[in-house]
């Protein structure tokens, strides 16, 4: 195949003593480069991502977004006191689960240190 003919592309190494690219000063070293080889002795890198790293929130952010999960607790506590007062639960036992599962809930929630 010909230089012409799209070979070319990074990563891919051209079979030895091909011709294509023997002319080129430091062809060898080009090669190398271009299918991502590194020394031997040099430590391998760790993969790159689309984002990268993350650092530690900021105080508004984490404000924010505990409130934000905050309001999603009140909503499933809600929506539970709603499924059980349909199903002819004794209010007291309505009162009593969705307290139960808001302070579990909210437990969980600011004893996490991601937010």
């Amino acid at each position: 195949m010909t230089s012409d003919q799209g070979d070319d592309r990074v990563g891919l190494k051209p079979a030895d003593g091909d011709g294509d690219h023997d002319d080129v000063q430091g062809g060898a070293d080009r090669r190398s480069e271009l299918v991502g080889q590194s020394d031997p002795g040099e430590a391998p890198r760790a993969p790159e991502t689309f984002i990268g790293p993350r650092g530690p929130r900021g105080r508004v952010e984490s404000v924010v977004v505990r409130i934000v999960a905050t309001s999603g607790i009140v909503g499933i506590s809600v929506a539970l006191a709603a499924i059980l007062g349909t199903q002819d639960v004794a209010y007291w036992i309505v009162g009593l689960v969705v307290a139960l599962v808001s302070v579990i809930l909210a437990a969980v929630l600011w004893s996490s240190r991601t937010l």
